[in-house]
């Protein structure tokens, strides 16, 4: 097996005279879920559309499955689920998943694939008819034939409600588990946050950050937020730990990741004058505001 069954090293890619990627090196590994953030115009569509062999580059490589994008091995290898997933109106969903299985060789278990992405009342319904959201999990379904080994997802949950959207990353799970290699490209920065393995978030056509969310965390040396509860007396705890004054009846202390422990056994001395303490790690929305307006070298 492919210890990097994604591979892109050195990517650049300009439009017209403008560079919109430089020297963008990334992986998947099988089995990998990784989210590709960043702000509109900051090249990740670009980039999955070099990934998918839609366009060429101007220097560097890309590698899907040991095979270059484009050739009949990498896109049988690749599955793709655009943000705005178009089908034939006329067709039913039966019809339309069908004729996808026949084009990819695939004898596939058509009404079982659509009943796993929740499509089994609709089957038979015109394309036609379906909202926003259920289009986008019949592109899902497209994505589940032939068991892809890279999916390319942009914006996955787009159009679907709170409930679809932990139903399809149940599903996104259920492909990593698989071991195929998952890069999402999102803006939805909660569910990616507990939903992928690593982040990599991009800036202005650069790959400004790479790593899980602690190692991205432990990088960017953001501060921990410790809000202390006093049982009674909040300026008895303040006078002891320092902090800030909040409510009248908290103390509210900024730490870094390395003082956090130190902090709570000063915090955990203080004994019965302590009623609670709420932990309020950065969230991905912190780390990502860091990276994305990082100065860029």
């Amino acid at each position: 097996m492919t210890d990097n069954i994604l591979k892109i090293e050195g990517l650049c890619k300009d439009r017209g005279k403008t560079r919109v990627l430089h020297d963008v090196s990334l992986t998947v590994s099988p089995g990998e879920r990784v989210a590709l953030l960043g702000h509109n115009g900051a090249g990740k569509s670009t980039l999955i559309k070099a990934v998918l062999g839609l366009i060429p580059i101007e220097g560097g490589s890309i590698s899907v499955a040991s095979h270059r994008p484009g050739k009949g091995a990498a896109r049988s290898a690749t599955a793709f689920l655009p943000e705005a997933v178009s089908f034939h109106p006329a067709l039913t969903g039966r019809e339309q998943l069908s004729l996808f299985a026949r084009l990819s060789g695939e004898r596939a278990d058509v009404p079982g694939l659509l009943e796993r992405v929740g499509l089994a009342d609709a089957l038979d319904r015109r394309i036609g008819t379906y909202s926003k959201g259920m289009r986008q999990r019949l592109g899902l379904a497209q994505v589940l034939l032939g068991h892809p080994k890279v999916a390319l997802l942009d914006e996955p949950t787009s159009g679907l409600d709170p409930i679809s959207r932990q139903d399809l990353y149940a599903i996104i799970d259920e492909l990593a588990a698989g071991g195929c290699a998952v890069l999402i490209a999102s803006h939805a920065l909660t569910e990616v946050e507990a939903r992928t393995d690593r982040i990599a978030i991009m800036s202005k056509g650069h790959l400004v950050a790479n790593d899980t969310l602690t190692g991205l965390s432990a990088k960017a040396g953001l501060k921990t937020r410790l809000r202390v509860r006093a049982a009674q007396d909040a300026d008895a705890i303040a006078a002891q730990i320092g902090g800030s004054r909040i409510n009248g009846a908290s103390v509210e202390i900024l730490c870094t990741p390395d003082q956090k422990m130190i902090e709570l056994r000063r915090i955990a001395a203080m004994g019965d004058a302590v009623a609670d303490v709420d932990i309020t790690p950065p969230r991905l929305e912190d780390l990502y505001r860091h990276y994305a307006r990082e100065e860029l070298k």
